[in-house]
């Protein structure tokens, strides 16, 4: 996946990954898939140099490409194996998008900014991603039409987990979102459904994400 790249970029990208299982990240799955994603093709040319820090980046549309850890974070609470159905709420660089396709059978992402829906889809094609649809629209009302879902990964905080994406993971599936205030800091919760009516909360991690816009959101 990521192709031809000069020596510097590809010592940042293993460093990188090396910062990862420092701070913690112990799923190989997950090690594998950010060593196999090119994050520099999903940042803004100008700031490539910038792709490989621990940080998040401005991507336009007053979004940003979550910061390296962050990612490995969520994909690895999310516990996706090679066959789970993969619901993304906030598609943004398609980085994420990317990432977790290299994982999940399938992925399905969100997006309501459409000028990033397209910049995503062309990189996810250029890294050579087959296995992810992205649709624009409002990411609380989640993707009906295709749930149930093995795991729904939201990059935006919103105030509460929205009914509607727990009413569309599947039994035994698990959702991962940041909870709180639009301005932040929030609480990265994760949401296991044990049951019709019986979901199992608890906290991560204290996170900075941008507000969940949308009818079960923030408002606009």
């Amino acid at each position: 996946m990521t192709g031809t790249r000069d020596k510097q970029t590809e010592e940042r990208h293993r460093a990188m990954v090396d910062l990862l299982r420092k701070r913690g990240i112990r799923s190989q799955r997950v090690l594998d898939a950010m060593q196999r994603v090119p994050r520099d093709i999903f940042v803004p040319r100008h700031l490539a140099e910038l792709a490989y820090e621990d940080g998040a980046l401005p991507i336009g549309e007053g979004q940003t490409i979550s910061q390296p850890y962050v990612v490995a974070l969520m994909t690895e609470a999310a516990g996706i194996s090679a066959e789970s159905r993969v619901l993304e709420i906030g598609t943004g660089s398609g980085y994420s998008t990317a990432v977790l396709a290299s994982i999940a059978g399938q992925v399905f992402s969100i997006e309501r900014h459409e000028a990033l829906a397209e910049a995503a889809l062309r990189r996810l094609s250029e890294t050579g991603v087959e296995n992810a649809t992205i649709k624009i629209g409002d990411g609380t009302l989640g993707w009906p039409e295709r749930a149930p879902f093995d795991a729904i990964v939201v990059a935006a905080a919103g105030p509460r987990i929205p009914d509607a994406l727990r009413a569309q993971l599947a039994i035994g599936g698990r959702l991962i979102m940041p909870v709180g205030s639009g301005a932040g800091p929030q609480t990265l919760t994760s949401v296991v459904r044990r049951g019709t009516n019986d979901f199992e909360t608890r906290s991560l991690s204290k996170v900075s994400f941008v507000p969940l816009i949308g009818a079960q959101g923030w408002q606009r």
